[in-house]
């Protein structure tokens, strides 16, 4: 999943959210790169080559992406044994989960214009990582 959103050439279809979580644990473990400010790049410019639009209602995200950048260097923090058994333990655990995010931010908040386009603090509770 990394691999095709680096490339651009991961099928729109398949960009699903155990897809973006696969994508963001290979780079936390396997990547040296500053996710926070690239990764916003790479995901917009791949959106884009699938034909996506980025705006303040559809595509990139800034809060989720820091948020499961976060979230993905917490769970995988010192983990070790094979990738693939690593992202899997990520997708299935309550971390990993789609919702996982909503027990931090409001629905209102989590899906404004606001943290669309930029980075918001959580309203409902902090992060477990920064406590």
């Amino acid at each position: 999943m990394a691999s095709g959103l680096l490339a651009r050439t991961l099928p729109r279809p398949e960009w699903t959210h155990e897809a973006h979580l696969c994508a963001v644990s290979v780079l936390v473990i396997e990547h040296d790169l500053p996710l926070e400010t690239a990764l916003p790049g790479i995901i917009s410019a791949y959106n884009v080559s699938v034909g996506g639009v980025n705006d303040s209602t559809q595509g990139y995200h800034e809060t989720l992406t820091q948020y499961w950048i976060a979230s993905a260097r917490a769970f995988h923090s010192g983990g070790e044994g094979p990738i693939c058994a690593r992202v899997n333990a990520f997708i299935a655990s309550p971390a990993g989960r789609r919702d996982a995010p909503l027990r931090h931010f409001s629905h209102e908040l989590l899906f404004s214009v606001e943290a669309r386009l930029g980075r918001v603090e959580p309203d409902l509770m902090r992060f477990e990582w920064s406590q």
